[in-house]
């Protein structure tokens, strides 16, 4: 058996396959089905487990553009800007990072124009955001 902990084993399964079923995830986790729902329950209850999701090849996408944009935010207005970004629908995920920019917001919309105006307008009129630097998702390679 595996020195990675029954958690991390039911979380990898996890990752690698979000639609896994009970019975997948603890043939692959070598746990029992209500091992995996025991755990499962645990990490929804702590917000280890936010949701569960599809991943997308944006290239396949004809009717919609994904951007990674890193937006700057002043520190004095970074809870306010943080909650108003959260808001945004356009707005798919929102993380915060360390490196060039303090945010890393996943934007969805039908097409790079659309993009470019959930930046100008919706994100870079929110009060204290001070820049939005978008990377257009071509292929997904992995």
């Amino acid at each position: 058996m595996s020195t990675e902990s029954t958690e991390d084993r039911i979380l990898t399964v996890l990752e690698n396959d979000a639609q896994a079923s009970y019975a997948e995830i603890a043939e692959r986790a070598d746990v029992s089905k209500p091992t995996v729902r025991k755990y499962i329950e645990k990490l929804e209850d702590e917000g280890v487990i936010v949701g569960y999701s599809a991943e997308v090849d944006p290239k396949k996408l004809s009717s919609q553009s994904i951007a990674l944009v890193g937006i700057d935010v002043a520190s004095e207005q970074y809870v306010e800007a943080t909650r108003a970004l959260k808001e945004l629908d356009d707005i798919e995920t929102l993380y915060t990072c360390s490196g060039d920019h303090m945010l890393m917001a996943e934007v969805r919309a039908p097409d790079g124009d659309a993009v470019g105006e959930v930046i100008s307008e919706d994100v870079l009129a929110i009060d204290g955001v001070t820049a939005a630097h978008p990377s257009f998702l071509q292929e997904r390679l992995k």
